[in-house]
């Protein structure tokens, strides 16, 4: 099973309002569980059979807002031009092809369809991942070599 296939699979799950499916196959076990529907949330599980133990990802630390009702109008305001890449995989989240390479994009470059913005890495499979859109980015918002989920944002992207 490829990685296209898994990102369809949980798309269709996604969509489809079950609560859990399991796929089983000679060398890998998916779970996928979706939140009920007070909590809005996706949990996908992907193991290969012969590893003994899961790697789970640490919960993401919420930054601090000022105060709630200001924070929300100004944010508002600010992405209301701005387009948000988001990560099509779950996986490893890496800025540079290599550790001793500069990184594929840094606050403030122009970019273009199809210019290589990062790597993730999924079940020993780095993907690289391309541009949809052209602009400037504004904001690179998962650190590097961090765990992100399927559809995290990664990039806010400036495209006037």
């Amino acid at each position: 099973m490829d990685i296209k296939e898994i990102q369809s699979l949980i798309k269709f799950v996604a969509k489809s309002g079950a609560s859990e499916v399991k796929l089983e196959t000679d060398d890998i076990k998916i779970t996928i569980r979706t939140g009920a529907a007070g909590s809005g949330g996706e949990t996908t599980y992907i193991q290969q059979i012969p590893t003994a133990v899961p790697q789970a990802a640490p919960p993401q630390a919420m930054p601090a807002a000022e105060a709630p009702a200001e924070a929300a109008a100004t944010k508002k305001e600010e992405d209301s031009n701005l387009v948000t890449i988001k990560s099509p995989i779950i996986g490893t989240f890496y800025r540079k092809p290599s550790p001793d390479k500069p990184s594929f994009v840094e606050v403030g470059d122009t970019i273009g369809v199809g210019d290589v913005l990062c790597v993730i890495e999924a079940m020993k499979l780095f993907n690289d991942i391309e541009s949809e859109v052209s602009g400037k980015i504004v904001k690179v918002l998962v650190d590097d070599s961090s765990p992100v989920e399927f559809d995290q944002p990664l990039f806010l992207v400036d495209p006037s």
